[in-house]
Formats: structure tokens, C-alpha cells, sequence
């Protein structure tokens, strides 16, 4: 077997390493050395990424800490599409409003573990966000939406002119934020029941590590997550959803709260 194809097949390995969301490279000797290698030798790195373009992902960052971490490309066989998504949300009903909840949702949470721009360029910074935090901060943001959708309207502004967040608002706020299951669950069809499956979805992607059930379920972020957010970060629904100024931090340890005490009665 050629050096080349010793090395495209250690490029190929380090990026199914990628694809295995809770394997890092602590724990597997394998892992670790293809992470060394990548870093240290530029040929092997470039190659790692042809490797991956050819089957549609992008290398977003590969680090002791995080792993491979990569992303679908559009079009790739590897986008994780709304129907599968659905699928392993365990979501019943895959209508565009639906794909536009569970999106201010992600949102959401991405905010609350990342809201300042230092806390997504600083490695060892983790984040903690909850299901009732999540819930609670896109009622608020819903609030500040209808207060801007009924000022339009005095003023005869077209909505369609809004921003992407105000095409969402109302569809959240109909949904009843709690209600329980005949055996105590909490109900699926309520804001809160699809917070808690979108969490669920990120922890089984490695981007959440579940630490308490407290809040309806409470969780940390990990490196993995931080890096995905920084591509994020970018988006234009994100960057309008933390300029409506319905997030504050409590301290500097990374421990924060959505300024939603009165969403939560």
C-alpha cells in the first residue's frame, strides 16, 4: 500500500471519528494521533479536507478538546434534513411551522449558551441552558415581537417587511408552555415538550451534556457545541434574536439567565 493512500485512508479514519458525535479523542489513542497528526502536519490536514469536500462535509475545526468537528455541505447525503430530524425528535408533525418553531428553538439555545461574543472565542468558557430557560426566553422574545407587530400596524407598516423572527412570533406564542401526560410527562404539543426534544436531539449530537433534570432538564455545553455556534453566529435570525435584549448574565462562570421572570408564572 502507497504513502498516499496510508494517508488517505488515516484522513478518511479522522473524519469518521467526526461522524461519531460523542467520541473524543481522550478517550480513543487512535483518535488522538490522527488529532496530533492533523495539527502538526499540513500535507495530512489539506488532505483531510479534500477528503471530507469529496463527500460533501466541511472541516469546521479539529482540536484535543472537541474532536473532528464538521458540517454537511448543502446538498450532502450527511444534511440532516427536517424529516430526519423529525424522526429523531420524535416530532409528529413535519409542516413548515413546525420546521420554523423547532428553528427559534435551536436559536434559542444557542443563544443562551453563547451570548456574548468573548464567551464563543474563549475555548474554556461552558455555558449551562435549560428547558424552561428556552422556553422562556422565546416567549419574551414573542412578547417584544408583538409589541413591534402592533406599532407597525398603528403605523401601517407591512410585517412582510420584518425581520426574520417576527414571521415566527405568533405561531410560538399560541402554544401552551406546559401541560402533563396522564403519567406525569410533560405534553409533546407544548413549547416546553419540544424545548426539551430539541435539547435531547443536541445532547445526542455532542453538543449537550445533560447535568441535572432540574428546570425540566438542564445542561452544559461542550467544545463541540461552542464551534458550531461560532458558525451560527453569523446567521441574520440569530444576531436579530440577541439584539432584542431578552438575555443577561448573571456572572462571569458562565451560569445565565433570560430576563423572563414574569414569562415563567
Amino acid at each position: 500500500m502507497s504513502a498516499l493512500t496510508n494517508d488517505a485512508e488515516a484522513a478518511a479514519r479522522l473524519i469518521s471519528f467526526g461522524m461519531r458525535p460523542k467520541q473524543l479523542p481522550a478517550r480513543d489513542v487512535v483518535y488522538g494521533d490522527l488529532v496530533r497528526r492533523y495539527g502538526e502536519d499540513s500535507a495530512f490536514k489539506q488532505l483531510t479536507h479534500a477528503v471530507a469536500a469529496g463527500l460533501g462535509l466541511m472541516v469546521l475545526e479539529v482540536s484535543t478538546a472537541a474532536g473532528a468537528v464538521l458540517a454537511a455541505t448543502d446538498e450532502s447525503v450527511f444534511e440532516i434534513k427536517m424529516d430526519s430530524y423529525a424522526r429523531q425528535s420524535k416530532i409528529r408533525e413535519r409542516r413548515d411551522t413546525e420546521k420554523v418553531l423547532h428553528g427559534l428553538i435551536h436559536l434559542a439555545a444557542a443563544a443562551l449558551g453563547f451570548p456574548r461574543p468573548d464567551d464563543l472565542a474563549n475555548d474554556t468558557y461552558i455555558g449551562r441552558v435549560s428547558v424552561e430557560q428556552v422556553d422562556g426566553m422565546v416567549r419574551e422574545a414573542c412578547r417584544i415581537l408583538d409589541e413591534r407587530a402592533a406599532a407597525a400596524e398603528a403605523n401601517n407598516d407591512p410585517l412582510a417587511d420584518a425581520p426574520e423572527l417576527e414571521q415566527a412570533w405568533r405561531a410560538y406564542a399560541r402554544r401552551p408552555a406546559a401541560a402533563a401526560t396522564k403519567d406525569g410527562r410533560l405534553a409533546p404539543d407544548t413549547t416546553r415538550g419540544m424545548v426539551a426534544r430539541a435539547l435531547r436531539f443536541l445532547a445526542d449530537q455532542g453538543f449537550l451534556v445533560q447535568v441535572s433534570a432540574e428546570q425540566g432538564g438542564t445542561y452544559r455545553t461542550t467544545p463541540r457545541y461552542q464551534i458550531q455556534v461560532r458558525e451560527l453566529a453569523a446567521d441574520l435570525a440569530f444576531e436579530e434574536l440577541l439584539a432584542l435584549g431578552v438575555l443577561e448574565v448573571a456572572d462571569g462562570g458562565g451560569t445565565l439567565r433570560a430576563t423572563i421572570s414574569d414569562t415563567l408564572q
